[in-house]
């Protein structure tokens, strides 16, 4: 068993967690991830509407009674959704642990407060991992460039990013971005982390809501299976590398603006990838840890792989190496 300060502040048994993903957040995941002991994310708007988040986390609800929580993102767009609503419907559920992610979250990290919410918010540099400390949140996901979605303009991997944000973060952290197996979770914690949050591999599972054939993709992609859209809009986006994604980073070496590539990047189209199982129909997010993809496991085989794989790191392969240097060191005391 491992446990940390992020599994004592969120009540789940390991240190592991499924964070939200735009059409992939879905009751029947949150539920596996919950029941395997993890921290799973109902994605809020995934849901078409307040109402039938109301409705999502009613029917997560009838498939678990271990605890799960809400991925509330707050982006720029032209017509905004009503983050009120949803706010409302979330806090009317009864939901404990909310994950925010995107522009000043604020307005909305208070009123969950007020109503004994636990927010992580999820950042891409330790200067918003600040700033979202002083706001009040409970605990931050820090995402390094490896990450699916959105890396931020930084470009700091993981290994640089998490120690960095350790040293000044004081309230628990989880590390985000290339994420996918035991090795991973030992490394974060060694760097400071308190767990981690993995997007991609959760996708990769029996009971992830999307086409089978893009589980094959995943599984069958390599790490250098990835795009960066929206550079040249400093609005970076790590996505999976299909006709779509090439064609975009093309158009955008050519000067071409967002309305040029916006029929191309469009969500219902990328929604479509996951329902159809047509890789090349449209964007989908997915991060370098595709690399480390070989399964489609059920959600309780892929943590308890995970949890046994760390366990067995710390305590065989790292044990042995510190009683080598402990008996060669007695062995030299003795002569």
């Amino acid at each position: 068993m491992i446990k940390t300060r992020f599994t004592e502040l969120v009540g789940v048994e390991h240190p592991i967690v499924q964070g939200g993903m735009q059409w992939v957040g879905r009751a029947e995941l949150v539920a596996a991830v919950a029941n395997a002991g993890a921290l799973g994310f109902i994605t809020a708007l995934t849901q078409p509407t307040p109402e039938d988040l109301t409705k999502e986390i009613a029917r997560c609800r009838d498939l678990t009674d271990k605890p799960f929580g809400v991925n509330l993102t707050i982006l720029p767009s032209i017509k905004p959704p009503p983050y009120a609503e949803y706010r409302q419907a979330i806090i009317e559920s009864g939901i404990k642990v909310v994950e925010t992610a995107g522009n000043k979250p604020q307005e909305h990290v208070t009123e969950f407060k007020k109503h004994g919410i636990k927010v992580v918010h999820k950042c891409t540099s330790v200067r918003h991992a600040l700033s979202a400390e002083r706001m009040g949140v409970d605990a931050i996901s820090i995402d390094g460039f490896e990450c699916a979605g959105h890396p931020g303009e930084d470009d700091t991997p993981g290994l640089i990013l998490i120690p960095t944000a350790a040293d000044k973060v004081k309230i628990p952290m989880i590390a985000s971005g290339g994420f996918g197996d035991g090795r991973g979770l030992v490394a974060a914690l060694a760097l400071g982390a308190e767990g981690i949050n993995m997007g991609t591999r959760f996708m990769c599972t029996k009971e992830s809501p999307i086409h089978q054939l893009i589980k094959e993709k995943i599984v069958a992609n390599d790490e250098r299976e990835t795009e960066l859209i929206f550079r040249t809009m400093r609005n970076t986006s790590r996505v999976a590398r299909n006709a779509v994604s090439a064609k975009v980073v093309a158009m955008e070496k050519e000067g071409a603006t967002f309305e040029q590539v916006r029929e191309l990047v469009a969500g219902a189209r990328g929604k479509m990838v996951y329902a159809s199982g047509d890789a090349d129909e449209g964007i989908w997010s997915a991060g370098q840890v595709q690399g480390l993809i070989h399964d489609i496991p059920t959600c309780a085989e892929l943590v308890s792989r995970i949890i046994r794989d760390a366990e067995a790191i710390i305590q065989s392969r790292l044990e042995a190496m510190m009683s080598g240097t402990r008996r060669q060191a007695s062995e030299q005391a003795a002569e």
